[in-house]
């Protein structure tokens, strides 16, 4: 097919080389990899991925194309985008676009023609690392200093490049006619939502079971969210590593035990650490809508979306902290709730709007909460 060449090259000295797609230029990030069979528009969108280059793991790509619905935001956040095989030629109703020219006129990066089970191997073997995605610096050694002197997501803030600019109110719930996984409630309680970069199906999840919904930046602290007099206070996902994010600790420390909190992802993380448990990077993440996860309190396993890289130290939570729910590959910690407050929080995404919908009890669980 044709195409122009890019280049893919790690820190490791490792470097890939295939056909580029929508834009031409050069892009830096950890090169990560997402198991999703479906969803690669919400990928593409998701404000959490960025800093980062994203890999499918499922070989055809672009097949139902993209249209307007599906976003999870305003428009693509991830650095670049890797796949096997592209797909020209989208056959779905709802496209609107073809994902190249989606790509493209976002001036983002993708290449295709790749070995993605190789890479994904590399990656799993020797855990994520940065790369340099060109179409324009051909040159191998050029391209591997780069990713080498790159800067890490570890220590980086990278909410403040995905916090909106200023409040805002959102009042649609479900509005696609496919899309049903959740029972309809009369808005009946306000939630202030702390943006730290947001999918939006979050809040079609929160208007969906009954909320009033205020979004505030992330950056804002407890008296800016307790002025709105909430009834519960939702806590977002977000990208990078939760630590260097000590303004937003400090907003969670003062706002517990003032209302009902729920965390998603980063919410999650950003919960532990303002409640005295630790968080640590994780080898290579957890990515894809296919992670079986055990609900302790139900002895039930849910299989979830989840996209994370950093999580909470199981053996640091305080004893006011017990766990909730516990991935099943590897034992980490995917919930959790404390036992005296009205706070819980999960690692993983019960909003997925690629599915699956498991988990979508948690958003009513969190209005029973405010109840």
């Amino acid at each position: 097919m044709a195409g122009h060449t890019a280049k893919l090259a790690l820190e490791d000295g490792t470097i890939y080389t295939g056909r580029g797609f929508g834009a031409k230029g050069e892009t830096f990030g950890e090169v990560v990899f997402n198991t999703s069979m479906t969803g690669y528009q919400e990928v593409l969108t998701d404000p959490s991925y960025t800093g980062q280059i994203v890999a499918m793991t499922y070989p055809l790509i672009g097949n139902y194309g993209v249209n307007d619905d599906d976003r999870e935001s305003s428009k693509p956040r991830v650095q670049g985008f890797l796949v096997r095989e592209l797909s020209r030629l989208p056959s779905n109703f709802r496209s609107q676009r073809t994902l190249d020219d989606y790509l493209n006129e976002h001036n983002i990066l993708g290449m295709e023609g790749i070995d993605t089970r190789a890479l994904v191997r590399r990656l799993r073997v020797r855990g994520s690392m940065n790369g340099v995605l060109s179409s324009l610096d051909l040159e191998n050694a050029s391209l591997v200093h780069k990713a080498r002197t790159s800067p890490h997501i570890v220590g980086r803030d990278l909410v403040r490049e995905v916090v909106p600019s200023k409040p805002f109110t959102w009042s649609e719930g479900f509005t696609n006619p496919f899309v049903c996984y959740l029972p309809s409630h009369p808005p009946t309680h306000h939630v202030v939502a702390l943006d730290f970069g947001m999918k939006q199906n979050i809040l079609r999840c929160l208007v969906q079971v009954g909320c009033k919904v205020t979004v505030l930046p992330g950056t804002c602290g407890a008296d800016d969210v307790l002025a709105l007099k909430p009834d519960g206070i939702f806590l977002s996902n977000g990208p990078g590593d939760p630590e260097p994010l000590t303004y937003a600790i400090e907003t969670i420390q003062r706002l517990a035990g003032k209302k009902p909190l729920f965390g998603i992802c980063l919410g999650h993380q950003l919960i532990g650490l303002a409640l005295g448990a630790k968080t640590f990077k994780l080898k290579f993440g957890h990515r894809g809508a296919n992670q079986p996860v055990l609900n302790q309190q139900t002895n039930r396993v849910e299989i979830t979306t989840q996209n994370h890289g950093f999580a909470v130290q199981t053996e640091t939570l305080p004893s006011d902290l017990e766990p909730t729910h516990v991935n099943l590959n590897d034992r980490t910690l995917e919930g959790m709730r404390h036992k005296r407050l009205p706070i819980f929080s999960v690692q993983y995404h019960p909003e997925a709007s690629a599915g699956p919908h498991d988990s979508g009890y948690l958003f009513e669980e969190f209005r029973k909460m405010m109840g």
